[in-house]
């Protein structure tokens, strides 16, 4: 018997080398891993080690240039922007992975209750998702802020709150997708109730999905992160935010515009990083979209 070409290219891409063959075929996805290494690597650094104490305050060394002791500089209270930029990254990634928990976690509930079920209970699933987008994070931010008071938990709920209706969205799309296919036809005949097919069946042939989707959906929580410290609606001092740095550097833009480039970089790596790492996800997990090389 002969066996043809692709057969083969495609046990082998089976294997766990086969796969990681393939993923490393993927430069947005080296790429995307790595810069979100970095930026996981600096909040775990900064846990136990930054180059000085983040709280300490002194003056008399506030807007020095980089120098060997202050590889950034100063802010203008005298910390360093280093020590500021690593502990800042434990806020960003704080938020991220509470508030996409929480979409992803709530959202994909309601999405595969709302794809199991039908009727009017997807119908009032999916208009309660329609509501919800007309509350964006920081006008949620805002409204809450004004009940609760501004803080890092005020970001995390609002961002939260608005990402259940996109996973729940994206749930019921690839819920409905995999309950037309044949094996959960064959599953339903063997006997098998509709919340034992969703959990053996429907949710493992959605993860996939999912995980890309939580990965794009952990860069938006940085960038609202980073939108609301600016607003002075998210992480209150003295706790170091990328995005309050942001907005205590406005109005030094043309003496130290360096304290506005460096925060701003840090956003913008770790958001490109999340969103190569996303795209490649989904290049590798979803074989219909996986590139021949």
């Amino acid at each position: 018997m002969k066996v043809s070409s692709s057969t083969i290219a495609m046990a082998a891409t089976a294997t766990p080398m086969g796969q990681l063959a393939n993923a490393l075929r993927h430069p947005s996805l080296v790429l995307g891993a790595l810069l979100s290494s970095l930026l996981v690597a600096a909040a775990l650094l900064s846990l136990f080690w930054t180059p000085w104490p983040v709280f300490e305050v002194d003056l008399a060394l506030k807007l020095q240039l980089p120098s060997f002791s202050h590889w950034l500089g100063t802010d203008t209270l005298g910390r360093d922007v280093v020590s500021l930029l690593l502990v800042g990254a434990q806020n960003s990634i704080l938020v991220g992975v509470i508030a996409v928990g929480i979409g992803l976690t709530f959202g994909g509930a309601l999405g595969l209750l709302a794809a199991t079920r039908g009727g009017w209970v997807e119908e009032f699933i999916m208009r309660l998702a329609d509501f919800t987008f007309a509350f964006p994070a920081i006008l949620s931010a805002i409204m809450m802020a004004a009940v609760f008071g501004a803080g890092i938990a005020t970001s995390i709920v609002a961002i939260g709150i608005f990402n259940i209706p996109t996973f729940a969205r994206i749930t019921r799309a690839s819920a409905n997708a995999v309950l037309a296919r044949e094996f959960v036809l064959a599953a339903r005949a063997c006997g098998k109730g509709p919340w034992r097919i969703t959990l053996e069946h429907v949710l493992p042939n959605i993860a996939s999905v999912l995980i890309v989707q939580a990965t794009t959906q952990f860069a938006i929580a940085i960038l609202a992160e980073a939108a609301l410290s600016y607003l002075g609606l998210g992480t209150q001092p003295p706790q170091p935010s990328w995005g309050r740095m942001l907005s205590e550097a406005q109005t030094l833009l043309f003496q130290a515009p360096r304290l506005a480039v460096f925060p701003g970089l840090a956003i913008a790596l770790a958001v490109m990083g999340l969103n190569l790492l996303g795209d490649g996800l989904r290049d590798v997990l979803d074989p219909r979209l996986t590139r021949r090389r």
